[in-house]
This record gives C-alpha cells, structure tokens and sequence, in this order.
C-alpha cells in the first residue's frame, strides 16, 4: 500500500489558523501525509499580522532537499514565498527533484489585509514559479495584481484574465470567486480545454482565516491521491465549502476566526 504524501512550502502562521498549519490540517484531513517546509515565521493571530521573519533561502533549500531525499511527495503545495532569494531556491528545489504535481496560492494579502509578498517577489512569481505550476490558485485580487490590472467584474473578464494568467505558462488557473458579490461564490477553472464555473453556496460568517490556504492544498492532497487536476478541484471545493459551513462551531480570537478542518470528525 502506497501513502500518499503532500508537501507545503510556506509561511507558518502562529495562530494555527492558515499557512503550514493550515495546510498540515488540509493534508490530514483529507488522507494525505504532510510535509513541510517553512520559507517564513509570522507572528499573527485573527486580527493581524505583526511581524515577519523570513527563512534564508539556503536553508528553506535544506529542508526541500531532506524531504524530497527521503519522502515520495506526490504533490507540492506552494503558499508564502515573500522574498526573491527563496523563489529561486524553491525554483531550483522544484527543478531538482522535478515532482508530478505543483500547486501555487500567489499569496500577498493575509485574510485580515495585510501585505505579505514584496513588491520585487511578484515579478519572481510571475515568471520563474508560475511556469513550473500544475494549477495557480489566485482570488480576484491577486490575479488582478499578477497582471497589473483593475480587479475582473463579471465573468468574461475573469475569464479573459484567467486565460491571461494560463498564458504565462502554468497547466490550469483556478480564479476562485470568494471576494465576488451575490448568493453563490463562483470559481473558475480555466485550462487547455477550456472553462468551468464551480458554484456553491455564498456563507455569511467571518471566520475565514486560512480559506484560501486550505483549498490549495485541498487540490494538492487529491493530485497526491491520484486525482485529475478537474476532479481534485471540484473534491476540494467540496470540503473548504463544509469546512467554511461549520466555522462558526469555533471561537477562536476575536477577528476572522479558521474554518474547520476537521468538521467531519468533531
């Protein structure tokens, strides 16, 4: 019997609510081994972030080369990668050890609004690790800011920008709809063969913290499983949208509280 096993290289986050301890919870959930490794060291919890310590980029280039040596990573999960240095030594990690499936969260604003890519990381992200990814997975916002325009209203332009994002060289672009307006929350799957629209219900709570975080790697865990990249999205929106369903079955702090990971179980 073979396990699968998952990868996440990102930020920690010290509340526990997104970042690699989000995404340790995602793997678990869901049936997936995790690996980590950690490209930066927030100090955060629900309101905020406060401060940042990145990882030198030799190191976080240690812990690929331990885990990839050892560990059959069936897919890799790319969150927070703030700084240029870290982007090339995940881009030479990814080269190296060449894994079957990628998946990119072009991280740079924290649920709670804070900046967390350097402005000079975005051209990095752009053109060195965006080639080398399976399925990016960006809010309206970030694909707006990956491509240097007005955030997309209405579904032919997040379409056309989708089309744009899978032009700079990644296999599919899930642009997920979470910021967008009305009843249903709509992602879009954008690939090769064309695009589909994942509807589901719009939930009305303010624990979100970790959203975006948990459905990357919720791709990533069902690409480790042996899913096609449509079915791994469509099982992961599945589970974020229960997870966000049973939220406010938490308190935890007093901003935008963590989904529940593990609402099947507790």
């Amino acid at each position: 019997m073979t396990t699968p096993i998952a990868l996440t290289i990102a930020g920690s986050d010290s509340s526990g609510g997104a970042g690699i301890e989000a995404d340790l919870k995602t793997f678990a959930a869901l049936g997936v081994y995790g690996a980590s490794v950690i490209t930066a060291v927030t100090a955060q919890n629900t309101k905020g972030v406060s401060g940042i310590h990145q990882v030198p980029a030799e190191f976080v280039t240690a812990q690929i080369d331990a885990v990839f040596s050892d560990l059959a990573v069936g897919a890799v999960k790319i969150g927070m990668v703030a700084q240029p240095p870290v982007i090339d030594a995940i881009v030479a990690g990814l080269a190296r050890w060449s894994p079957k499936h990628v998946v990119l969260d072009p991280v740079m604003v924290a649920t709670s609004g804070d900046r967390l890519l350097a402005t000079e990381a975005v051209d990095a992200l752009r053109t060195k690790l965006i080639p080398r990814a399976s399925v990016i997975t960006p809010n309206l916002p970030e694909a707006a800011a990956l491509l240097d325009e007005p955030v997309a209203a209405g579904e032919a332009a997040v379409e056309e920008q989708g089309r744009r994002l899978l032009a700079l060289g990644c296999k599919a672009v899930l642009i997920k709809g979470g910021h967008g307006e009305g009843a249903e929350s709509i992602d879009y799957l954008i690939d090769s063969s064309g695009v589909t629209a994942l509807a589901a219900p719009r939930i009305a709570t303010k624990n979100t913290h970790g959203t975006g975080c948990s459905l990357s790697s919720a791709i990533a865990a069902e690409l480790a499983k042996g899913e096609d990249v449509e079915t791994a999205v469509r099982n992961a929106k599945t589970w974020i949208s229960a997870a966000i369903a049973a939220a406010d079955r938490f308190s935890v702090g007093h901003g935008h509280g963590p989904i529940h990971h593990f609402y099947k179980f507790y």
